[in-house]
């Protein structure tokens, strides 16, 4: 059997056009089911979001009171599993958090995507939809995969389309693999902002992960930023970077195994005069930006969490309110 590295090459030349135009996507649209959600007063709009292969991926949409047009946030945790299940649990888990949110305007999107295929979307190339060649333009082709930050691009694009929202302030946060989905999304499509909470950018910035990097109990160790940047591609990442328009804030965890790469990404980002935001601060949880209901359903947020909720949440009322102030 051919390794995956020996494949890719050939599926990547494989990504050809017809030499026809590109045909337009179908427009966004999803199928929506409002259901009361445990522990809010506030419904949500559990969703299936048209993706670029036409397929439906789950999200769960709340909203302020009111008609809005009101700016919008993305919220995701990790890489794409569990469907519908997952957004559900996540949803649940965060009504208190994403409570203050809509009180402070803005609609709320929970999240899910499929799950990643590793490596693959260094080999890829942005893909498009092409005119069908072989059966008579009865069908649509696809010039290659879809892969997971298409999801979220889908679905940054479902929420500009609902009539309640605002689609020049549409944002999106996301923790680990979630943050890294940010990051590659951006490059390909611009939005208002978005909040990366330690982004595993290891595909995004062609970091080595193989066998000769270090290790404690499988898991890398990539806290030291000079070895990230000894082992990581600067040429690949910086073509990728030089792509993003939208805002960016990155938070990073001080003692992280991979807050060299959080922290790289920063500083490529920087130094190819992105807009870009660093904050670091030193906590016992990962994902610790994104406050977790407590067991009994209450919102108790320590002193770090309360305040990383003020440093996102004052960057998108800069970045996803000024333009239409009055309205908010």
């Amino acid at each position: 059997m051919l390794a995956l590295a020996a494949i890719l090459p050939a599926i990547a030349a494989a990504q050809l056009s017809t030499g026809k135009a590109p045909v337009a996507e179908t427009p966004p649209h999803g199928y929506v089911i409002t259901q009361p959600i445990t522990g809010t007063n506030v419904p949500g709009d559990y969703t299936f979001v048209l993706t670029r292969d036409e397929i439906y991926v789950p999200i769960i949409v709340r909203k302020p009171k009111g008609d809005g047009p009101f700016p919008a946030i993305t919220m995701g945790w990790g890489e794409g599993r569990e469907g519908m299940h997952k957004v559900e649990g996540l949803a649940k888990n965060w009504t208190q958090m994403q409570d203050h949110m809509l009180a402070r305007g803005y609609v709320v999107a929970t999240v899910n995507y499929r799950n990643e295929v590793p490596y693959f979307y260094e080999q890829s190339k942005p893909a498009q939809n092409l005119p069908d060649s072989i059966s008579g333009d009865r069908r649509t082709l696809k010039s290659g995969p879809t892969l997971d930050h298409e999801d979220l691009i889908a679905i940054l694009r479902y929420l500009q389309s609902l009539p309640y929202v605002d689609k020049d302030a549409v944002g999106a946060m996301g923790v680990s693999h979630s943050g890294e989905m940010i990051l590659k999304a951006a490059s390909e499509f611009t939005f208002g902002a978005g909040v990366c909470i330690e982004p595993a950018a290891h595909e995004f910035l062609t970091v080595d992960t193989g066998p000769s990097v270090p290790r404690k109990d499988n898991e890398i160790q990539y806290n030291d930023v000079e070895l990230v940047r000894k082992n990581s591609n600067k040429s690949e990442g910086m073509e990728r970077i030089a792509r993003i328009h939208t805002p960016i804030l990155i938070f990073g965890r001080d003692t992280d195994h991979l807050q060299g790469i959080f922290k790289l990404t920063y500083e490529w980002m920087k130094e190819s005069g992105k807009d870009v935001t660093w904050a670091s601060f030193d906590h016992p949880v990962h994902g610790y930006v994104f406050i977790s209901n407590q067991e009994d359903g209450s919102y108790k947020p320590d002193a770090i969490q309360q305040k990383t909720f003020e440093i996102f949440m004052a960057y998108f009322d800069k970045h996803l309110k000024h333009t239409h102030a009055a309205a908010h």
